[in-house]
């Protein structure tokens, strides 16, 4: 063979060669760009993920050391002893001085009621609480005891007239006549002020070089701290299953409507746009301004167990229904002539 025909020959196998290298670097690269594709759109699946879950809201509270709160219709008095014996930061300061807690019932039903009671009741005492009872959450303006007070917040955790009734528009109706009762003398203990300034604290994004696992901000709607100077605020909180959520709807007192809504959020129907009085003689039930409404954590108030208007029963504690949430609203008088 010819000098010409080796030169082809080499030439015709380094060019092979380089074929073939060229097709496995395209190959590998290939297999590269597949990779970071596949890397890049899990990275965008996991960042969807993230921006489409719901963001954890911090616990509402609603109380401020300063304040002078009275609590309504407490049970077993165990949400009084939460506020002291386990008291979150925002309240380490809140004096017992501070806080009256009432029930309904005498103190000898209340025991008997709640086997409990007496001990949280002889609690409260020593650390200097003040404690009432046979305080008529529809005569406060009546409550001797109360004549001439005035307090910052007014709280009702789960109201309920606890007439053990069993047709249920004569159960819904007794309970809305409660709450209506209970909004109309309230305005005697509030006090007096301008209205509240209710803020959201939005939250900021976090930086991605901090690793403390601590959120910049929350979604925590907070109250300007000024609670001597603003007006007295009322706070009721209820559950959102029925029965309880058939007592806000605007029927039989109110207008009569053939089916009946088991949306919680009529309650601030009731306060912002009561009833007429019933008689020529009466005064216009009291209107309110709803501030604002929020989840209500109870295992943020360590120790408290909600317990039922008649009390500990034979086979379980008398709780609340299961489902749902528990919600409160804040309401403040439209008018402090009222």
């Amino acid at each position: 063979m010819g000098k010409s025909g080796k030169k082809g020959s080499l030439k015709a196998a380094l060019s092979s060669q380089q074929s073939r290298l060229k097709k496995k670097q395209d190959a590998a690269h290939a297999a590269q760009h597949a990779e970071r594709t596949k890397a890049a759109h899990a990275a965008q699946g996991k960042g969807k993920a993230k921006a489409t879950a719901a963001p954890t809201a911090r616990p509402t509270i609603p109380l401020l050391p300063t304040d002078r709160i009275i609590l309504i219709g407490e049970g077993n008095f165990s949400f009084a002893r939460a506020l002291l014996s386990s008291p979150l930061p925002s309240l380490d300061f809140l004096p017992p001085s501070n806080i009256t807690a009432t029930a309904y019932d005498t103190e000898e039903e209340c025991c008997s009621k709640y086997p409990d009671a007496a001990e949280i009741i002889a609690f409260l005492r020593d650390k200097g609480v003040e404690v009432l009872f046979s305080v008529d959450a529809t005569k406060l303006d009546r409550c001797a005891p109360l004549r001439g007070r005035k307090f910052d917040r007014i709280v009702w955790n789960f109201p309920h007239a606890g007439k053990g009734i069993t047709d249920q528009d004569r159960n819904i109706l007794s309970n809305q006549l409660l709450l209506l009762g209970f909004l109309r003398s309230a305005p005697s203990l509030l006090v007096s002020g301008p209205i509240p300034s209710i803020h959201k604290a939005r939250k900021k994004k976090r930086d991605p070089d901090d690793e403390s696992g601590n959120d910049a901000g929350s979604d925590e709607e907070k109250m300007d701290d000024v609670p001597r100077q603003a007006r007295g605020t009322i706070l009721i909180t209820l559950r959102n299953v029925p029965p309880y959520t058939l007592w806000y709807i605007r029927r039989l007192g109110f207008q009569r409507s053939r089916s009946l809504s088991t949306d919680v959020r009529d309650l601030p129907k009731l306060a912002k746009n009561p009833p007429p009085p019933q008689s020529s003689g009466e005064k216009p039930n009291p209107k309110y301004i709803q501030l604002r409404s929020f989840v209500f954590h109870r295992h943020v108030w360590v120790g408290y167990e909600h317990r039922m208007t008649k009390g500990e029963r034979a086979h379980g504690l008398g709780k609340t229904g299961e489902g749902g949430e528990d919600r409160t609203w804040e309401f403040c008088l439209q008018s402090q002539s009222q």
